[in-house]
């Protein structure tokens, strides 16, 4: 059964990895996360599609249970987990930079924490890390470096 969370956002989608697939990881929701899911797609990402022109956005990872988010060296806190479900990584398909997700987020929208990851010299970010919190968004925003060798997240 296919079903979407958002208008454009199916629950496979929502919950697909190459990761948990190849290693028999049951990366399934459960109810609450599932809702938390919904909210981040109806408050996040579909008004940032509409605010983008409807230019395609590409989920690179959006819930990840507690065994998959362990596997692929996931924060243990992150708000892609079991911990809310309400946290998405997202990339510009074609037709502008991950630059415009990250603006566009930042100046029009509420939202939990806004990580620009691995931004090259023009500010232009790997991926895009954005999360919801109903109820208690911080509007936290970071970008996320290399030092030494390790991931350090600068407040910004």
């Amino acid at each position: 059964m296919i079903y979407n969370i958002s208008d454009h956002i199916t629950f496979q989608e929502a919950i697909s990895s190459s990761t948990a697939e190849r290693l028999g990881i049951s990366n399934i929701p459960d109810a609450s996360q599932l809702k938390n899911m919904i909210e981040l797609a109806e408050n996040i990402f579909e008004p940032l599609r509409a605010g983008l022109g409807n230019r395609p956005i590409h989920i690179n990872s959006f819930f990840r249970c507690e065994e998959l988010n362990k596997v692929v060296g996931g924060a243990k806190n992150s708000q892609h987990t079991a911990i809310n479900g309400a946290a998405m990584d997202i990339c510009l398909l074609f037709g502008g930079s991950n630059k415009d997700i990250f603006n566009y987020i930042k100046n029009n929208l509420a939202f939990d924490q806004l990580i620009s990851e691995f931004p090259d010299e023009q500010e232009n970010p790997t991926w895009v890390h954005v999360s919801w919190n109903t109820g208690n968004n911080r509007m936290n925003i970071l970008k996320s470096e290399k030092k030494d060798g390790n991931t350090v997240y600068v407040s910004i």
